[in-house]
């Protein structure tokens, strides 16, 4: 997809979900050089390191492009997922879990064994910038939305092929769970913000983060457009009627299953 096609793809996600942050195109880069111009890196222009959630925040809030290295980062969890350096032993025998977050040993090594994660080498850095003002091809789009906004989302995701949304959850480690699973697996991925993400990267309560591969973007937005063009779009029109009017083919499946409709129908 050319840059103008995503930017344009962008703004209509903007509009057909009313997002209340930019969405952000995400590209891993496996070297130091991809980094553009224009993006700051936390060390060297804000003189601190990071978490990636509250770089996350910065730049879907502010709309400021961001790229992070190793030396950006103030929590190891992305760099462990991303793959940018070799995963201690310590933290896999699950030393990061027990006893805080783990009723055993067992149970905390069983956890970090399972995180997802690139292999080792794979990633040096991430970039980000709001979708709409990207000047690079993402592999990435992430977007942080509420709970009506996402079943929006599935419902455009399910007019483009019938197919559910089947993800990983956890309550840890918001930005790999966004992220790995969805370029792993080239699939959509929920994931829920993480307490780091609550506390430190200002998400909200109500918020959830949609990630997906880039080439899924046109069937998206396509699936919204279309959603919104039915009458089916955001914001939702709220009528709590007792025998409300039915659509054709509620009426027609509801008959063929002898369910009473009364006279009506």
């Amino acid at each position: 997809m050319e840059i103008k096609e995503i930017q344009i793809n962008a703004k209509k996600l903007q509009k057909y979900l009313e997002l209340k942050t930019f969405p952000l195109a995400i590209k891993l880069l496996k070297e130091e050089k991809e980094i553009p111009l224009e993006a700051k890196r936390p060390l060297k222009d804000f003189s601190h390191h990071l978490s990636l959630c509250q770089a996350f925040a910065i730049s879907r809030r502010e709309g400021i492009p961001l790229a992070m290295l190793k030396e950006d980062m103030w929590c190891f969890y992305p760099v462990i997922g991303l793959g940018m350096a070799e995963v201690p032993q310590y933290f896999l025998e699950g030393n990061s879990r027990y006893p805080r977050l783990a009723k055993s040993i067992k149970a905390g090594k069983n956890w970090a064994e399972s995180l997802p994660r690139f292999d080792t080498g794979k990633y040096k850095g991430i970039i980000f910038i709001p979708l709409h003002k990207t000047t690079f091809g993402p592999d990435l789009i992430l977007v942080y939305c509420n709970p009506t906004q996402l079943t929006q989302i599935f419902k455009a995701v399910t007019w483009i092929d019938g197919n559910d949304v089947n993800c990983r959850l956890s309550g840890d480690v918001g930005c790999v769970y966004s992220i790995v699973p969805a370029l792993q697996n080239k699939q959509f991925q929920v994931t829920i913000p993480c307490m780091g993400d609550r506390v430190r990267g200002l998400a909200e309560e109500n918020e959830m983060i949609f990630s997906f591969p880039i080439d899924r973007l046109g069937n998206l937005v396509e699936g919204l457009e279309t959603l919104d063009s039915n009458n089916e779009g955001i914001p939702y029109k709220f009528k709590h009627l007792p025998e409300y009017k039915l659509k054709e083919s509620y009426i027609k499946i509801s008959k063929l299953m002898g369910m009473d409709l009364g006279n009506e129908y």
